[in-house]
């Protein structure tokens, strides 16, 4: 089972990179496999060190992917990290196995500390498909233009129905980048 996170890491000079990521736990370990190239990657294999945080504010899967900065951070509590500041919980991870793959290697990380800051009160369908599309803008080169568009059509049911302010400003960014990926290919077929 794959559960939709934000995986939040340093690189050796200190500098915060904070990503959506899809985790998934195996023999008690929490397990990351990015896609190369990858800074999560860079950064995890530099330090050793990552946080996982669990959020349900969609904006924070949202705004890495378009290019919006997150600067509420906080300083990790046992690793040398940190976390976001307003989430419902947080891991912190240490490195223990390293398997590379030419495409996609995975990283098998220890729960060194965890914390719940809030109780989470469930998802709405909004958050949900806010979260799906966000899957999909981050995979734009990988995917067909057509599956990620019929998708989209389907997922605005549940913004039309179910979007508070958070979901819509999270919403409105991704389409903005997927509008910008179309432009882009309209340009190149041009040329």
């Amino acid at each position: 089972m794959i559960y939709e996170t934000i995986v939040s890491s340093i690189s050796d000079n200190g500098v915060p990179h904070v990503t959506p990521f899809g985790i998934r736990m195996q023999d008690g370990l929490v397990v990351i496999a990015p896609f190369k190239p990858s800074t999560t990657l860079s950064n995890i294999l530099s330090t050793g060190h990552a946080v996982v945080n669990l959020t349900d504010d969609v904006r924070i899967f949202a705004a890495p992917l378009a290019g919006k900065p997150i600067i509420d951070l906080t300083t990790a509590s046992k690793i040398n990290g940190v976390r976001l500041t307003d989430l419902l919980a947080h891991k912190e991870l240490k490195l223990v196995k390293f398997e590379d793959d030419e495409t996609r290697p995975q990283l098998f990380l220890e729960i060194v500390h965890e914390e719940q800051h809030q109780p989470f009160q469930g998802f709405n369908r909004a958050q949900a498909a806010v979260i799906e599309l966000a899957v999909l803008v981050s995979r734009l080169k990988r995917l067909p233009l057509e599956k990620i568009c019929g998708e989209m059509n389907y997922l605005t049911i549940a913004i039309e129905k179910t979007a508070g302010p958070k979901e819509l400003e999270a919403w409105g960014w991704l389409v903005e980048m997927v509008e910008n990926h179309k432009a882009a290919l309209r340009s190149e077929n041009l040329a």
